[in-house]
């Protein structure tokens, strides 16, 4: 049996405009993550990330260590498995 999870995650605060997509590509594929981060037109970055937990939680650490990213809430929602998807994009 697999440890993979599939998670929706709302980030906001200062998110937008600070490279935290570019932050959080480079982070999942060091990670081995698979999924995708999009800007809301509220300010607010949604992504969908599959991979192990403790990868997940490593990866959001490396994003919120960015010099101009400041997350002030994280949003999860627990997802079914994708298991078609093989790499994780910025949309």
């Amino acid at each position: 049996m697999s440890g993979k999870i599939r998670q929706r995650i709302r980030f906001t605060g200062r998110v937008q405009g600070v490279g935290f997509r570019y932050t959080a590509q480079c982070a999942a594929r060091l990670n081995a993550l698979t999924g995708w981060v999009h800007n809301e037109d509220d300010g607010s970055v949604l992504m969908e990330i599959q991979g192990e937990k403790t990868s997940i939680d490593k990866m959001i650490g490396q994003i919120d260590s960015g010099t101009f990213i400041i997350i002030d809430t994280i949003e999860k929602t627990t997802l079914p498995l994708d298991e078609q998807e093989r790499t994780f994009r910025v949309r």
